[in-house]
């Protein structure tokens, strides 16, 4: 294949995705583009956003400020489609479908009536919010951290690596969301930043077991009916490396690990490379959580990318946003099952 060919078809099969979104809710198309071309930020985003009455149909594919509303409420659901972006992608599909489940709706990952109604609730309330920084959130320190692993080992923490990448995470959101949406901001202490008001801490009720679905990169928090009470998008590790079937357990717990860096147990890895530990921080390779499966070397962690969260790694757990494991964490119990399908 030339390499015009493997250039233009990405474009041509986003082309593709969207006009098969579209096609499918011919009505909605020309508010998606309305809404693209307004590009509206800062406070007039937010009371735009917040004062919308419509409740479009959507589908993979969409971009809009409509899919932002639906992903925030998402979130504060805790089916978590990843990083809020205003984008219908594979993962919100993966949330509208288990949200649509959990509460008794024809599971088919697309967004109607119904489901909005759902999410929403009788009392619609904000989804986006006004927030101040303070001094503590522009400190840092925030440093460019070493590409190496064996560079990385030398330091002594593992923090943020930018303001936008600390902010992303506190509010489950995309570091390049938040600056288009607060164009004009320099992110100083004092300005106000328009943010998604992410989804609490407060934990469902009746979450008894953990189930993972391996097709749908799919994390479940099960109740003792086997019935999802919330669900978060997950990577797991490729084909070289499967995650296997079965039953396991969750055996400890470990907030802010110091990752244990071994070569032998790791595909990828420099003939240089020797073992070491990797101090603690949001960018450890194991993010800021680590819960220990019964299968050892196995576990449920957070990741330092969360933008590839819902894809294949090319080793082995399972990674969650780092927001989403720390949710995860205080829910979990030691002895609590883990079911892996397939």
């Amino acid at each position: 294949m030339s390499s015009f060919s493997l250039i233009s078809r990405r474009p041509l099969l986003a082309w593709l995705a969207a006009s098969a979104a579209t096609a499918a809710f011919p009505a909605v198309a020309a508010q998606h583009r309305k809404q693209a071309a307004t590009a509206l930020t800062g406070t007039a985003l937010m009371a735009h956003v917040n004062s919308a009455a419509d409740m479009p149909a959507l589908a993979q594919g969409a971009r809009s400020e409509a899919v932002l509303h639906a992903q925030i409420l998402l979130d504060q659901a805790w089916y978590s489609p990843g990083e809020i972006d205003g984008a219908f992608g594979p993962n919100m599909h993966r949330m509208v479908s288990a949200f649509q489940t959990a509460n008794g709706l024809k599971s088919t990952g697309r967004i109607d009536g119904d489901t909005w109604k759902a999410l929403a609730g009788d009392a619609p309330a904000p989804v986006l919010t006004e927030y101040t920084l303070t001094a503590e959130d522009t400190a840092g320190p925030f440093t460019r951290l070493p590409a190496d692993i064996m560079e990385r080992a030398q330091l002594k923490s593992l923090g943020y690596e930018t303001l936008h990448e600390a902010l992303g995470e506190k509010f489950h959101c995309s570091p390049k969301w938040l600056r288009d949406a607060n164009r004009g901001s320099a992110f100083a202490s004092g300005d106000k930043l328009v943010v998604p008001v992410a989804g609490s801490d407060k934990a469902p009720a009746g979450a008894a077991s953990i189930r993972i679905d391996k097709s749908e990169h799919v994390l479940y928090l099960l109740d003792k009916a086997e019935r999802p009470v919330a669900a978060f998008p997950i990577s797991m590790g490729s084909a070289s490396d499967p995650l296997p079937i079965g039953r396991m357990e969750i055996k400890n717990a470990a907030k802010d690990p110091v990752f244990t860096f071994n070569p032998k147990l790791l595909k990828g890895t420099k003939k240089t490379d020797t073992k070491a530990d990797i101090p603690a921080g949001p960018n450890n390779p194991v993010g800021v959580y680590w819960l220990g499966l019964s299968k050892p070397h196995w576990g449920i962690h957070g990741t330092p990318e969360p933008a590839r969260v819902g894809s294949s790694e090319s080793n082995g757990c399972i990674h969650l946003t780092n927001w989403d494991v720390r949710r995860v964490a205080q829910v979990v119990k030691i002895g609590f099952a883990v079911d892996v399908h397939a």
